[in-house]
């Protein structure tokens, strides 16, 4: 008998207090695909050995959080398949999405990974079309190509690879704790493996910024690992003043007026431009990476 398309991908996503989101995630995925959540030392354990049990998902704990390239590649050491889709918890497939990615990989095999088209809870286009790591002139046209076509980068809220040219290229750089890390693996497949793909017909359903609470304290997490990471990132990949450019934005920032009346903002500014600050000391390499 003809294994499915859908048992061919490994779905890999990384939790960390996603409960909120998970269980829609999990039920839009078809029944035979392998699916592996690692968690990233989340305080739901409980609840989530509940739910990856009803949906016969494997789940793994990481006695820390440990960022999310380098959970993503715990999860995809996991795989056996052909295919790896890297997917947020705070998405969910069509019946027939991992069909599409599949169906796409064999009609571009030279493609070491791909997108599916990304639709935000409105129904707007998601469309990762620019990127600090690469040069302004590669970016595309705003919103969904109309058919399938090479890009220039990948967003990791649904990324779909061939698990050989995933391995060949290291996986996600543990070195980057959170932000660019999808950048920066997308970028290094294209130059080192082949054309990464839109694909018009597979499509993800995206409920962006609900995969982990929304708060003062979260949001100044994210922005203090978004501002290591960009200088990181942006060093690696050759760009031009990686510190000055950090932390030109981050002044900027911290003299918008909204810091007056948004205590969200206020702590999300500040800690942004604490974690450009914090590279001089170490480069902004992840202080958990092995």
């Amino acid at each position: 008998m003809e294994e499915h398309a859908s048992a061919q991908v490994t779905v890999v996503s990384v939790s960390y207090n996603s409960m909120a989101v998970l269980p829609a995630m999990l039920a839009s995925l078809p029944k035979d695909a392998p699916v592996v959540i690692v968690d990233n030392a989340s305080a739901q354990t409980a609840d989530l050995v509940a739910l990856c049990a009803a949906h016969g998902a494997k789940l793994i704990h990481n006695p820390v959080n440990a960022g999310f390239g380098a959970a993503c590649n715990l999860g995809a050491a996991q795989a056996v398949t052909e295919f790896l889709l890297f997917l947020n918890p705070d998405a969910t497939l069509m019946p027939d999405t991992l069909d599409q990615l599949v169906a796409a990989a064999r009609r571009y095999p030279a493609a070491s990974a791909m997108n599916p088209r990304i639709a935000e809870e409105d129904g707007s286009a998601a469309f990762h079309r620019s990127s600090r790591l690469m040069p302004r002139g590669e970016r595309m046209p705003r919103g969904w190509p109309a058919a399938d076509c090479d890009v220039t980068v990948l967003t990791g809220a649904a990324l779909f690879v061939r698990r050989a040219d995933f391995e060949a290229v290291g996986g996600f750089d543990p070195k980057i704790f959170l932000y660019h890390e999808d950048d920066d693996l997308s970028r290094r497949l294209r130059a080192e493996r082949g054309p990464i793909m839109f694909i018009r017909e597979a499509l993800v359903q995206h409920r962006g910024g609900e995969s982990s609470p929304r708060d003062a304290e979260i949001s100044a997490l994210k922005a203090y690992h978004m501002a290591r990471s960009r200088v990181y990132a942006t060093r690696k990949h050759g760009r031009p003043t990686p510190f000055a450019s950090a932390l030109f934005s981050a002044t900027k920032d911290l003299l918008a007026l909204d810091m007056l009346w948004s205590a969200r903002r206020r702590a999300k500014n500040w800690a942004y431009f604490k974690g450009v600050l914090s590279t001089l000391r170490d480069g902004g390499v992840s202080k958990v990476a092995k």
